[in-house]
Formats: C-alpha cells, structure tokens, sequence
C-alpha cells in the first residue's frame, strides 16, 4: 500500500504546487490588468493637461476672448479627467496612486492661479506644464511595471515609449508656437525635443506589432509630418534668420494633426495592451481551473484505492496498534482477537505473549510496594523466572530495594542525631505552618517564653506577639506563604509573667509543604545596651557641644525615663543635705501627674533615703534610684518612677549601670556650669574694679587737678606784666596740668567709659567710632531698652580693642561694625579690609577677648585669611551665666 501511495502523492504534491503556481501568476494577472485600467485613466488626464497646457500659451501669447475661452474649457476637461482618474485609483492599494493625482491637481491648481494673473511667461508655462507631465508618465509607467508575463511587458514598454514619445511632440509645439509669435527670439540650434521624441519612437517601433509600425511610418511621412521635420531642418541649419518660417498658426495647425495622429496610435497601443493583459489574465486562470481539477481528481483516486484496502490491511493493523496502545499506557484488559496467519497474526500472537509477561512483572512490582508499605524491606523479587530485559529491570529493582533499606537505616540516624541538635540549642527552634500555628518548638521555647510545649502548640503563635507587633507579623507570615524568606526579622513577644522581650527571626518556606522552618534568637539585652549606648552618646555630644547645664540634665531625664518607660529626675546633693532638681521628665498627662504627685514624691523620698544610707542603686516599690558619685563623694541621684504600677525587679541594677555610664557627663556638665559661673565672677570683679578706678579717678585726682588749675589761673591774673619771665613760667605750668588732665581723662575713659554707663552701647560704640584712627562704619539695630550690663561691657571692649588692631596691626582703610540682637542673642560682627593673618593662638589680644566673651556665656569666631582682612564673629546670648551662682 505504502509503494502505491508513495507516487500517487508525489504526483498529487506536483499538481497541488503547479496550481498555486498557476493561481499566483492568474493572480499577478489580474493585478496586472487592473493597474492598467488605472494607468488609462492617468493617461486620458495626461491628454488633457497636454491640451490645457497649448491653450494656456496660446492665451499667453495672443490673449482674446477666443484663447481665454479655448483655455477655459480646456481646464474643465483636465478637471473632469482628474476626477475620473482618482475614482479609478480609489479601489487601487498596491501604492498611493490617488493621493499623487489630488497632489498633482493641487499644482495644476495653483499653475492656473499664476497663469491667470500672467506671471509667468509662455515657455515659463511649458516648463511648469511639462514638470506635470513628467509626474503624470512616471505614475504610469509605475503601474504598468509590473510584466508578469513577456508579452505583456512588450506591450507596456511601446505604450510607455510612445507617450513619453507625445509628451516630447507636444512641448515641441508649445515652445515652437512661443518662438514663431516672436521672430527675433528665434535659436541658432535645434531643440532637443526631436531626439528624445526619436529615441522614444525607436522603442515603440522595437516593442509594438507590426500593424501599429506600420501606422506610424504612415504618420511620419504624412504631410503634417513633413512640414514638422522641415521646421525642424530649418532649426538644424547654420544661419536659420533668412529661412522661410511657417506662420504662428500653421504651425499650430500641422503639430497639432501630427500629434492627434500619434493620439491615435496611441489609443491603439493602449488597446493591444489591454487585449494582451486581459488574454493572459484568462489562459493562466484557464490552466490554474485545470490543475486544480486533476489535483481533485488524482485525490478521489487515492482516496479510493485507501477505502479499497482498508478492509484487507488497516482494520488488522488498527486493532493491532489499539492493543500495542493500551499496552503502553498499561491496560493489560484489552486483547487483541484477529488470529491470521499472515505477518499481522504474528505480531498479534507477539503482543499476546508480551502482555501475559508483563501482568507477571506487574505482580512483582506490586508485591515489592506493599513489602515497602509494609516496612519489609528485606523482600526480593522473583528473578529466576524472568529472562532478558525483564529479569535485568527486576535485579535493578531488588538493588533499588536494599539501597532504600540502607538509606532508611541512615535517616533513622540522620533525625535521631538532629533530634539532638534541636533539642539542646540554645536558639528557639520551630516548625511552623502557613496556617500561623506552631507544629513543633525546642525546649528553648519553653525557657524563653515561659510556657509550656502543650500551650504553645494549640494556640496561634500571634496569641503570644506583642499586640503592637502583631500586625508586621502577619504581613511577614503573608510573604512567606508567597515563597519570600525572611532573615533578622525582629518583634517583641510577652513572658508568661506579662514581661517583653525581643527575639530576632531568620525562616524559610516550604510552601508545596505547608511548612515554615525558623530559627530565633532572644535580642532583648542587646538591643537594650544598643539602646543605652546610643542615649550615653546623645548625652555625651551634648556635653561636647558645650549646652548648658540645665538642658544636659533634662536630657539625661529624658534619657532615663525612655529606657525605664518611667518618669525620670535629676537632683544634685546640696550641702546642706537638701536635694535641687536639675533636670526632670514626667511623660504623663496633666489629670496622671496631679493623681500621682503625692505617691511618686513619697516612694522617691524613700528611695533617696535608701540611696543615700548604702550609695547603692535601691528599688523602692514605685520609685528607683541610683546614686551619681564623683571623685568618692555623693554629687547627687537619678530618679526613676512609675505612676500606675510597681516597676519590675532587677530595673536598679539597669538604672545603676546607666547612671555610672553617663555620670562622667553629668559631673563635665555641672564643673563646667560652676566653671562659667567663675569666670562669670571673675569679669564681674575685674568690671567692678574697673568701675571703682574709674571714679576714684573722676572724684579724687580729676577734682584736685581741676583746683590746681583754677589757682594757676588765679596766680596768673595777679601778674602785672605779661610777658615777663614769671608769667611765661605759670603759662608753661598751666599747658601741663591741662596735658596732664587730658592724658588722665584718656585712662579714666579706657578703664570704663562714663558713657557705656550712662547712654548704653549704641552711643558707646559711637563715641568709639568717632575716636578711632580709622573709618568705622557702624550698621547698629539696637533695641530701645538697654542690655544686659556685661553684654554691653563685652561689647564695647571686645570693639575697641578691634578698632586698635585695625589701625595698628591691620593697616585696615575701613571698619565695618554691625550689631543687632536676634533670637535672645546679641550678634555683633567686625570685618575690617587689612591685610589679615591674625592668629588667636599667638599671643595676641584675641586671647583676651574669646575669654571674656566666653565668661558670659558667648562664643567669638575668629576668620583671617592672609590678605583678605579679619572678620570677628561674636555672639552673646542676653541670658548668659550669672555671677552669683
């Protein structure tokens, strides 16, 4: 059957290809012969803008009612060409034939506007008309490229020829028409529109039937056709001046005949193309209809002869392939009952035999997976009576069955040693599901928690999360159960005793299982040192940046009431053996302080007692305390207390470590704060002294200075004669006392200047101003009231002695001094234009100056670049230490 098939659908395969062959080139055809059907339509508009474009020069040239009429109708032809030449193109999608004719009429469109307003010139209008045409050819020589056949491609070529061929005759005549209105323009040469009209007609002549050659020989020699060639012999000779021209119309007349007759040939061209396309178009539908009918044909006949031998050869073959089918899908019911003596009996009676083979293999195997089932692992197959493949496949599976009992002996090892493992380590170990209930913990759950195995295991593990953490849990255990591990997942969980602590989670899913593997481990002293030396370090740095006592103690309060989740205080111990609160934090609304007030006072009072009694950190019900010691002696106590229940046992020995851990701090601060306080004294004194000079100065030496003078100038009135020796001596005596008062008044001025006193530090800083030796100017945004006595005592020091660097050291041009106050602080800035490099550290008065601005609590930048002059920055803070501390 198969040797009967193999041609037949070799031969069926041969006439399928040749008819889609065929039906590909009937195909081509028909395109072919619809692109021709367009490319006539292109051609009858090319015929009428040719015509338009005669009528337009002839209206050029002799403008008359007769030419703008003749030019008239002329543009209605070509209108009602285009229209009949898109609606063609419009069904045509092979390329954009349309859209090139409505570009095309818009030109036409805007040509006529320019012809209508005479713009352009006759041959100008040739030119623009040809550039048309050109389009117009090359569109139709587009649709008739295609050839699918050589007949049809010669035909195209001499329709193609001969209307490039026209196209040249016709811009001969426009262009001859504008010569011969115009004698005087007439060219010495011959124009180049015969050649190419010549080259075209030679391929018309080489492409077309000899029917229409013949025709076109008749045109040439015709006597339009002579009259053309004698224009055109008179262009071709040396001196044509004195030749006898035809006239303007004659010529019109004899190109035009000529060219209606190429029109003519050319209509009979475009015919036989059509007749050629349209004759192929039907043979090769004709031979695609007849290879289609033996391809039908030669299938009935297959289809025949397979109907014929089926009864005889498939139905056996089928039942033996259905058997051989079940076999290997391993249906050992279906039998297979055709008995013939022929080869398909054979393999019948093959399959038969095999299937009773693998019934028994089917037995062993059986019987091997309930030994597994039922842990008999020492079970063997039957090999002995099974030959070949068979008896190999169940030594295979007897192998396979003692390899199984060696690996189940070694995982029985495997989870007793990992039994072990989870069992004593110290990290809390579980088995979770998805479900969000615990399957199996270690003991160090129930170390941990405080709970036993039994409740851990029937509650959900959420019961026991903290209630603020529950939530991130639950997110956690969602990604999870989308297959996400999770590594140093951290929340808090509640004691059996109510207390929290935190334990850091690492778990993998096994989402096929159900099952969550996860490993933790308990955080809580780590994250409470973590959270201890991060509160040392922020008071640490506050004490580095130099903050004032009284917010160093309040952060400390701060700090031991976060950790403590408590309200904290900060006393120093008096002398006296009274307690002053430095810093407090009470974390409480105003209704839980008023409530508590008496309670927390009285278990602080209990605790200090204790603290003070043993100087150790004591746990007194709601209060806890713990002592600051410092250089062996009690500075003070760090207070922490709970309002609404006892605090939990062990929190003294958290209170003591952190207070010896920040007590360093505390004592920087307090020296620091008594240190200010000093210096503060220091210049209080120094100023005072100052004072106390200045009017010892102005009431003791001043006055007595002031009496000599006025008897100098009593003894000197009692002098008879002028100019005797005696009165110029008093006058010499009296120049040095008056000398001499003016150098005390000077030191009296720098000790403290009378006018700091009494007009305050604008009008200081003014006389300063005035009294330098270089120009200051002053940009002052004072207040109204008067400042801080040391302030303005600072102030001007620090100004002046600026003002004397600057006329001294900085051989400075000019000083600018701005002071204005701003949030509670005192800015003042002096930038002179010197020549800069001045250094606190080298000794200079500088040194004098950051001492006692920072006396009173301020700070003074120094910036000098060497050659950009001295910028001095001071800012003084209107609540600065007080003296009296």
């Amino acid at each position: 059957m198969l040797l009967v098939l193999l041609p037949v659908t070799g031969l069926l395969a041969f006439t399928a290809f040749s008819a889609v062959s065929q039906w590909r080139e009937a195909r081509a055809l028909r395109d072919f012969h619809t692109a021709t059907e367009v490319s006539f339509a292109a051609t009858g508009l090319s015929d009428a803008v040719a015509r338009e474009r005669l009528a337009a020069v002839e209206a050029r040239l002799r403008p008359g009612p007769r030419t703008l009429a003749k030019r008239t109708g002329a543009e209605r032809t070509t209108d009602r060409a285009l229209r009949d030449a898109v609606s063609r193109a419009g069904p045509w999608t092979a390329s954009d034939v349309a859209g090139d004719l409505e570009a095309l009429g818009r030109r036409l469109h805007a040509l006529r506007v320019q012809t209508g307003i005479g713009s352009l010139t006759a041959p100008a209008l040739t030119q623009e008309y040809g550039a048309v045409e050109d389009d117009l050819i090359d569109d139709v020589a587009a649709l008739e490229s295609g050839r699918p056949t050589r007949a049809c491609g010669r035909a195209a070529d001499a329709h193609i020829a001969l209307l490039r061929a026209i196209e040249a005759a016709e811009r001969e005549q426009a262009e001859m028409a504008a010569l011969l209105d115009a004698p005087a323009d007439r060219p010495t040469g011959a124009g180049r529109w015969p050649a190419l009209e010549t080259a075209q007609l030679d391929a018309f002549r080489e492409n077309t039937s000899p029917a229409l050659r013949t025709r076109l020989y008749v045109v040439q020699f015709a006597d339009p056709g002579r009259a053309v060639r004698r224009v055109r012999d008179l262009l071709a000779t040396a001196r044509p001046d004195s030749a006898p021209w035809p006239s303007y119309e004659r010529w019109l007349a004899d190109s035009g005949a000529r060219v209606a007759a190429l029109r003519d040939i050319q209509d009979r061209a475009a015919r036989e193309l059509d007749l050629t396309a349209g004759r192929d178009r039907r043979g090769a539908e004709t031979r695609a209809v007849r290879d289609l009918a033996v391809s039908l044909a030669v299938l009935a006949l297959v289809t025949l002869l397979a109907l014929a031998l089926r009864r005889s050869i498939t139905r056996p073959l089928g039942e033996v392939s259905e058997g051989a089918r079940a076999l290997s899908s391993g249906d050992l019911s279906y039998d297979i009952r055709y008995a013939g003596r022929d080869e398909l009996g054979d393999v019948a009676d093959t399959f038969r035999e095999l299937r009773v083979t693998t019934e028994r293999l089917a037995a062993e195997i059986r019987a091997m997976n309930s030994a597994i089932d039922d842990n008999r692992l020492d079970h063997r197959a039957d090999v002995v009576s099974f030959e070949g493949t068979w008896a190999q496949l169940l030594g295979g599976m007897n192998g396979t069955m003692a390899s199984f009992a060696a690996a189940h002996g070694r995982r029985e090892k495997a989870e007793q040693d990992l039994a072990g493992i989870f069992n004593l380590s110290l990290d809390l170990l579980c088995i979770s599901g998805l479900d969000g209930r615990l399957k199996r913990v270690n003991p160090a759950f129930e170390r941990t928690l405080g709970r036993p195995t039994e409740e851990l295991l029937s509650r959900p593990f959420v019961d026991f999360v903290h209630p603020e953490d529950r939530e991130p849990v639950l997110d956690a255990l969602a990604r999870l159960a989308r297959g996400a591990e999770l590594a140093e997942f951290e929340n808090r969980y509640l004691r059996a005793d109510g207390t929290e602590l935190w334990l850091q989670w690492s778990a993998r899913p096994v989402p096929e299982e159900g099952l969550v593997y996860a490993v933790a481990r308990d955080v809580t002293e780590s994250r409470r040192a973590a959270r201890e030396q991060a509160a040392l370090r922020r008071v640490a740095t506050l004490v580095a940046r130099g903050a004032p006592p009284s917010e160093v103690f309040t952060r400390v309060a701060e700090e031991v009431g976060g950790l403590l989740h408590t309200t904290a205080a900060v006393l120093r111990q008096e002398p006296d053996d009274s307690q002053k609160v430095l810093g407090t934090v009470l974390g409480l609304s105003e209704e839980e302080e008023r409530a508590s007030r008496v309670a927390r006072h009285r278990a602080a009072r209990e605790a200090i007692r204790e603290v003070t009694r043993t100087r150790r950190a004591a746990h007194v019900g709601h209060a806890v305390g713990a002592p600051i010691v410092v250089d062996d002696r009690l500075w003070g106590f760090v207070l922490a207390a709970s309002p609404l229940g006892p605090l939990p046992l062990g929190i003294e020995a958290r209170l003591a470590d952190f207070t010896e851990l920040v007590a360093t701090a505390i004592a920087n601060a307090d020296n620091r704060d008594q240190l200010n306080a000093s210096r503060a004294r220091v210049v209080a004194a120094s100023d005072a002294s100052r004072r106390r000079i200045e009017r010892d100065l102005h009431d003791g030496v001043q006055q007595r200075l002031v009496a000599l003078q006025l008897d100098l100038r009593l003894a000197e009135s009692l002098v008879t004669d002028p100019s005797s020796e005696l009165a110029a001596q008093l006058a010499h005596v009296g120049k040095g006392l008056d000398d001499a008062f003016q150098d005390l008044l000077q030191v009296a001025r720098g000790i403290h200047p009378a006018i700091l006193s009494k007009g305050g530090l604008g009008p200081a800083l003014r006389s300063l101003a005035r009294r330098s030796a270089v120009p200051v100017e002053l940009d002052l945004r004072l207040p109204a009231t008067r400042l801080p006595e040391r302030l303005e005592v600072a102030a001007y020091y620090v100004t002046s002695e600026c003002l004397t660097n600057a006329a001294k050291h900085a051989h400075a041009r000019v000083v600018h001094v701005e002071a204005e106050v701003r949030d509670g602080v005192l800015v003042l800035t002096i930038r002179d234009d010197g020549v800069g490099g001045a250094e606190p550290g080298r000794g200079s008065g500088l040194i004098g100056l950051i001492d006692r601005v920072e006396a009173i609590g301020g700070r003074l930048a120094v910036g000098s670049p060497p050659g950009e002059g001295t910028t001095l920055d001071v800012r003084l803070p209107l609540e600065g230490p007080s003296p009296d501390m």
